[in-house]
């Protein structure tokens, strides 16, 4: 069977993708969507207590979206035959992508210092829930414990309402676009210096990250984030609205936008009106601008507010359910999803890189692999005899 190939952006770079859940599968993706050789090793059926974490879901929606593009090969690394066939493959690697607990590495002989005696360019990319060392090095990381931890449930929600996650997985997702793009600028480096290195991020700073200007204001001005709502904390108008037969946001930042968004409401005097001439202005009586703003907007329906609002240059856009967002042509236009039929599975639907590039644009291939679908292909790539991987198979190793 040949190799899949996605796209022949990163076809001559081969990832192990040792990494589990969502994280680190998140950042293999890209580089796997983009052409890179990725292989997935996972434990063999029954090794592992917490399989049924990505096991009894392998052929739903989520687990083909994050393990498309990738070959599956199974390895118990509590057995010397197995650890001796990772080993064979770090030799012809370029990166290696684990998310255990920091101590587990170690423990299993895959830390950074032991990959480089085999293959000096190797690159490691390790993700974990607080970081490679610390009071908290131990601890297991999950998306909402690192929301929470991160500053991310303070100011989400209501005001007074009490903490509130995110309805998507912004630590796991960040931390592995980041460390996607750490390894990129791994490899980018290794052209010069001919050697590879420790990439690593934690679920932790990614999120803390995340939180940019929020945390840019406290640590500059003392400024402390606070939930707002659906209003910007800065910037106003700025928020959601009601028309007559729905929901939408408005956006407008600075002066220039807030003289259209009066020309827009046919109020041009709210321009030179005191109450909200500036930005600051404008803040300091968000409620009394906000209940005006309704007042308005109640009297029209959504797409009539939408339009109007963008032809005068005012950011503004419906608020969808999911199934809604795949209806608005110019999402459709976009691209975000694609179907890929597989001949075991049946039609499945894959949501798209949302980076473009002209000449070698990111592509789905093939679905997720089996548990260990490629297993003897890959061991025949490493000269391994079909007796041997027999052996293998009857020892448990494979």
């Amino acid at each position: 069977m040949a190799k899949i190939q996605a796209s022949s952006a990163l076809q001559r770079f081969r990832v192990l993708d040792l990494s589990r859940v969502r994280a680190g599968p998140t950042c293999v993706r890209m580089l796997a969507d983009f052409g890179a050789d990725v292989i997935r090793i996972e434990p063999p059926m029954g090794v592992d207590p917490n399989a049924n974490m990505f096991a009894d879901v392998r052929l739903g929606g989520d687990f083909q979206n994050l393990n498309r593009n990738k070959r599956s090969l199974t390895l118990n690394l509590k057995k010397p035959e197995a650890k001796e066939i990772l080993y064979k493959l770090v030799e012809e690697a370029d990166v290696v992508v684990e998310n255990w607990r920091p101590d587990v590495k170690e423990r299993l002989g895959v830390d950074y210092e032991s990959l480089k005696k085999i293959n000096p360019r190797i690159i490691l990319a390790s993700i974990s829930g607080f970081g490679q060392s610390g009071p908290y090095v131990k601890r297991p990381g999950f998306d909402q414990i690192v929301q929470g931890m991160g500053g991310m449930m303070s100011v989400t929600g209501l005001p007074g309402q009490g903490p509130v996650r995110a309805g998507i997985a912004v630590a796991d997702s960040s931390a592995g676009l980041y460390t996607a793009l750490g390894i990129m600028t791994a490899l980018l480096e290794r052209e010069q210096s001919g050697e590879g290195q420790w990439v690593h991020t934690s679920l932790l700073h990614a999120q803390i990250a995340m939180l940019d200007f929020q945390a840019a204001r406290y640590l500059n001005d003392g400024d402390v984030p606070i939930q707002a709502g659906n209003d910007h904390p800065t910037s106003c108008p700025m928020g959601l609205f009601h028309g007559s037969d729905g929901d939408f946001n408005i956006g407008v930042s600075g002066d220039g936008q807030w003289v259209q968004f009066c020309k827009a409401l046919d109020k041009p005097e709210w321009g030179e009106d005191p109450r909200f001439k500036t930005v600051k202005d404008r803040r300091e009586h968000r409620p009394e601008l906000n209940a005006l703003i309704q007042e308005i907007f109640s009297t029209q329906s959504v797409s009539y507010w939408v339009d109007r609002l963008n032809a005068f240059g005012v950011p503004s856009g419906p608020v969808y359910t999911v199934p809604e967002m795949f209806e608005d042509p110019q999402i459709q236009h976009l691209g975000v999803y694609q179907e890929v039929e597989d001949s075991d599975i049946g039609k499945k639907y894959f949501i798209t890189q949302p980076v473009h590039l002209s000449r070698t644009t990111a592509n789905v291939a093939k679905v997720a692999p089996k548990w260990g679908e490629h297993t003897d292909e890959i061991l025949g790539e490493l000269d391994y005899s079909q007796e041997q991987i027999s052996h293998f198979h009857e020892i448990g190793a494979v």
